[in-house]
């Protein structure tokens, strides 16, 4: 688990899950953050994967700014998250586009992420 700050809140308890091809937001946590459901984009492509053995079809797409590090480095990106009406146990997940978007190279035995910055590499750990 990582807590990055997404739009304009730090959020506590995010998973970052390398096995996943998406990034998912819950409504729970776009009302928390005071996100207005207006700015989500109407999609109905169903994936597999997230409740077992039933597919789920987003309520739609949104895109929100994601940053990780602290003011003296950090790194800033906009992602784009499927947006699920059920609850989780987590604020967000945040999949493969992720890692990719912002060449993250995770290590699984440490429980760290490392990926470039602005002032050099920057080390997440988790925030379990």
């Amino acid at each position: 688990m990582v807590d990055p700050i997404i739009s304009t809140k730090r959020l506590s308890k995010v998973l970052m899950d390398g096995g996943s091809g998406l990034n998912i937001m819950y409504t729970k946590t776009l009302d928390a953050m005071g996100i207005d459901r207006s700015r989500i984009r109407s999609i109905r492509a169903p994936f597999h994967g997230i409740v077992p053995g039933k597919h789920v079809v987003p309520l739609g797409q949104i895109d929100l700014p994601i940053t990780f590090g602290d003011p003296s480095n950090y790194r800033m990106e906009t992602l784009t998250f499927e947006v699920v009406g059920f609850h989780g146990t987590y604020h967000a997940i945040l999949g493969c586009p992720c890692y990719m978007k912002f060449m993250a190279v995770p290590n699984y035995t440490y429980l760290k992420l490392k990926m470039p910055g602005l002032g050099g590499v920057i080390t997440i750990g988790t925030s379990f």
